[in-house]
Order: structure tokens, then sequence, then C-alpha cells
């Protein structure tokens, strides 16, 4: 189970950042605005959020992304959003977190869930029971 602690490696691919981390049907989250306005989406139409709290510097985080992407794109009833810790580090401190990548499951705003660390097969069981959560007319 992969995780990152702090920020042990620097690299210049913010530009590749974009790319990888925000593929499928993932929404990059640069601001504090964007987060509220897909909470506020994913409330109106009844969808559970999985927020992806990661780095672009993370190992972890650049393994569990293409996976995530592709959990994005099997599941169109979830919203997946992704938030780098390093460009929202306010917002990020006060969602406590310790580790990068963590997943939060969100639904009306509030945490359902949580799963620190790149453990894909974790990911997905929690993914497919949000999923499999929602009523069928949202499916």
């Amino acid at each position: 189970m992969g995780l990152c602690a702090s920020k042990s490696e620097t690299r210049d691919d913010e530009s590749e950042h974009h790319v990888e981390f925000a593929a499928g049907n993932v929404h990059l989250i640069t601001t504090k605005d964007a987060w509220d306005q897909k909470l506020e989406e994913a409330n109106t139409g009844g969808k559970i959020v999985i927020a992806n709290f990661s780095a672009t510097w993370c190992g972890p985080c650049k393994m569990v992304a293409p996976f995530y992407s592709e959990l994005s794109e099997k599941h169109p009833s979830l919203m997946f959003l992704v938030v780098d810790v390093d460009e929202l580090t306010d917002f990020s401190t006060s969602w406590d977190i310790k580790a990068t990548p963590t997943f939060f499951f969100l639904k009306g705003g509030q945490q359902i869930d949580k799963l620190v660390g790149a453990n894909k097969i974790e990911l997905e069981k929690k993914i497919t029971a949000m999923a499999d959560s929602l009523p069928a007319n949202q499916t």
C-alpha cells in the first residue's frame, strides 16, 4: 500500500500533472471555488463524490492516477475529483491530509468513507460499493 508522507522529491513536470491526474471523468480542482461548485453540482444530482488528494511528486499518486481515471469512466454515476495538495495547501490542511494519496468519499457534502494510500484493490472495492449504493435510475 503505497503512500507519500512528505515531499521527498521534486520535479518540474507540472504540465504532465494535469494530463496524468485529470484524465477520464476526473475533474482537476485548483481553487476552493471550483471545489464548492463541483460539490454543489454533485449534491444537486445526488452524486457521491470521490476526492483524491494527491501530489505531483508522489510516486504512489502517479501509479494510482491512471487506475483512478479508469474507474471514473466505469462509474459515471459518481463524481471523481483530484486535488493537488501543493496547489491548495491550506484547503488540504483543513482536510487533515497526513499522506498522499488520500481518497475521501462524500455524500451531501459529508464524509462517508476514507482511504489512505494507493491500494488499488481497496479503492476499486469502495468505489464499486458506492456506485452500487445509488438508486438504479442514477447508474
